[in-house]
């Protein structure tokens, strides 16, 4: 007996010829949570556009960002969709890289972005790039241990306070860490973290004429203070943590603090994804000597290179994951505490995100209140909170958090491992040519 086919024949062979003709777009990708759900809705996408098919490559932060920069400095054309950030945005646009994104449909709402978050991805007041989510940091700790250990939460916490914390919470004995801090070495990892620690002692990258300031006094008392602390009060192995390794750490209750990004809150707040939701507790990230620079502002953003050959199904699928109808759609589907935070005003605007994410006015704030044009006490010539938007500093940024791994991981000392990265990130910019003396 012959089984009896629901679609017309003709039906058929119209989904067998769009299947056979779809144009495959590949696109690169994080493997943070957000976009791991991104992925696991691609048949949605496919569905609402037969003729596009998605071929993924997920890779972890600091592989990505190697791969994207040979790709698009080679112009290899091996990737329609890059998830690049609010560093590489303006200096690729500026290299002519990237394709502009100045004719977006009227449905996609541009005027909804939050305006730091669209002012980060653009260049001469064009977008380069659409945000899939966007983040500042903010700290986190488990409201038992606090409460058992007598601690007091302040509204504004000091780093100071913070080690006193970390010190009373330390139990590594029960399985619990004071603090967990980022340790993998990569300009956007330890450095990301480092750069806002730096900033908040009232240190900088780099002097008004472009010398970098690693052996300042400001750098040695900050990366002295978080060694110190680390080695007192961190996880064991932490120069293998990074953003991803650490809400892992926090989530399953190994952590009484963390900080960390604000993107984090709703996976945390999660129960299904996290041990300690019902004792999350959340503040501003901390302070030292000044409020400057000690949150940073960034972006997880979708960009279509030049070197693409699929840029109209690319812009097609960049404007959909990154559009009112997907943060429904994930929200429906996955639960509102999951729905890509930091880039719409539609989203904080949102009952049903409110209600499920009480964390949601507290990280606006941050995001809002970051600022990449004054992140230091001292002026500076770069923009930037957690990195300075100029092409060396991938570079540079990445061998400073090798080196400080390396003073983490008890190989060398403070001193000497802010010695070693000035002198590297002095020859870097002197044969880059940025000054003559």
């Amino acid at each position: 007996m012959r089984p009896i086919s629901l679609i017309p024949a003709a039906g058929v062979a119209l989904l067998t010829s769009l299947a056979a003709h779809a144009e495959t777009i590949t696109v690169a990708t994080v493997n943070n949570n957000d976009m791991i759900i991104m992925q696991g809705l691609t048949d949605e996408f496919e569905k609402a556009h037969p003729d596009i098919k998605l071929d993924w490559v997920v890779l972890e932060e600091n592989v990505l960002r190697q791969r994207l920069t040979t790709d698009i400095a080679t112009n290899g054309g091996q990737f329609d969709v890059m998830t690049i950030g609010t560093y590489e945005v303006p200096i690729w646009a500026r290299q002519g890289w990237l394709t502009a994104l100045d004719d977006l449909p009227k449905d996609y709402d541009e005027n909804d972005l939050l305006k730091p978050i669209r002012d980060g991805l653009s260049q001469k007041g064009k977008l380069y790039a659409l945000p899939f989510y966007g983040e500042s940091s903010m700290m986190y700790y488990r409201k038992d241990l606090f409460e058992k250990a007598g601690i007091q939460m302040t509204e504004q916490p000091t780093w100071k306070e913070v080690r006193g914390w970390a010190d009373k919470l330390n139990d590594p004995d029960n399985g619990v860490y004071g603090i967990c801090l980022r340790g993998k070495p990569g300009w956007g990892e330890n450095m990301a973290f480092l750069s806002t620690l730096v900033n908040t002692y009232g240190g900088r990258w780099f002097d008004e004429k472009w010398h970098p300031e690693i052996d300042s006094p400001a750098w040695k008392e900050a990366v002295s203070f978080y060694v110190d602390m680390m080695k007192h009060d961190g996880p064991p192995g932490a120069t293998s943590n990074g953003f991803n390794e650490n809400q892992a750490l926090f989530s399953s209750g190994k952590c009484g603090i963390w900080v960390d990004a604000t993107s984090a809150a709703g996976r945390i707040f999660d129960p299904s994804e996290s041990k300690v939701a019902d004792e999350l507790g959340f503040a501003p990230a901390p302070i030292a000597e000044t409020p400057k620079g000690s949150h940073w502002l960034w972006s997880w953003a979708l960009a279509i290179p030049e070197s693409s050959k699929s840029k109209d199904a690319a812009k097609t699928f960049i404007t959909w994951a990154t559009s009112k109808g997907y943060v429904d759609l994930v929200g429906e589907k996955k639960g509102w505490t999951s729905v890509p935070p930091g880039t719409r005003k539609s989203t904080y605007d949102n009952p049903k995100y409110q209600q499920a994410a009480p964390f949601a006015d507290f990280v606006l704030k941050a995001i809002e209140t970051a600022d990449p044009t004054d992140p230091s006490a001292k002026p500076v010539p770069y923009t930037g909170v957690q990195y300075a938007d100029i092409p060396e500093f991938q570079a540079i940024g990445t061998q400073v958090g090798q080196m400080i791994a390396a003073a983490l991981a008890g190989q060398q000392t403070v001193d000497q491992a802010l010695s070693n990265a000035q002198r590297s990130a002095d020859r870097t910019m002197r044969q880059a040519g940025y000054y003559k003396d």
